[in-house]
């Protein structure tokens, strides 16, 4: 079946298979938050973003075997269920250098700008952005046989940036999105903290519109 990326709590996930990685998404807590579990086709390697919530259910995704858990930023809805998850699979643990402090459970994988993480033979680059948290992060996978594909967290949804409460933050949030995401061709798969996913090319029509009502 076609991937789609609507995902309800309660309900199945959706799986899409690219050539080299197989990525699932499922729907987890009160805040609708997604979960994305990463696994590289050569070596069976897991990684997943955001261990948000209802442990059972990411377990169960999981499976046997996890290596990695990527925190996207430090609000508590994102890594409710890390501190299980961690406990359960002996995964380590990877967040932004500048959001670690933020998160419960000790970081320890600090992640910088620019940084590369490998799951399995796949690489992902770590952008990082501030405006919605000082330290978050969107992950970059550049598919050699497809368009890119990225897990924003909260910084970027259908419709735009995400939650900011200062305009200097808003400015910053937005200027690094500019910056370091939309520089990706249209065709780029946005996956989201909450929600459905997007691309870019649905999503950059509306900059102006966004820097316009400042949020």
């Amino acid at each position: 079946m076609t991937y789609h990326g609507a995902v309800k709590v309660g309900g199945p996930p959706d799986v899409r298979e690219l050539a080299h990685l197989i990525i699932t998404k499922v729907a987890v807590g009160p805040y609708d938050n997604n979960a994305y579990l990463l696994r590289c086709r050569a070596t069976d390697e897991q990684l997943l973003i955001d261990a948000a919530a209802d442990a059972p259910v990411l377990l169960e995704t999981v499976g046997d075997d996890l290596e990695t858990v990527v925190t996207t930023h430090r609000h508590q809805d994102h890594w409710g269920a890390l501190a299980e998850v961690v406990a359960t699979t002996g995964a380590r643990t990877a967040a932004g250098e500048h959001d670690a402090e933020g998160i419960d459970v000790p970081t320890e994988l600090l992640l910088a700008d620019g940084d590369k993480l490998r799951v399995g033979e796949v690489e992902l680059t770590v952008r990082h952005l501030v405006g919605h948290t000082p330290g978050a992060i969107v992950l970059v996978y550049d598919d050699p046989q497809g368009h890119p594909h990225v897990f924003t967290g909260d910084c970027l949804f259908p419709g735009g940036p995400g939650r900011t409460t200062q305009p200097d933050e808003f400015k910053s949030l937005m200027e690094g999105l500019e910056a370091k995401v939309f520089t990706l061709p249209d065709e780029t798969w946005i996956y989201p903290g909450h929600g459905n996913d997007t691309t870019l090319g649905k999503e950059r029509t509306h900059l102006a519109e966004w820097w316009a009502r400042g949020w």
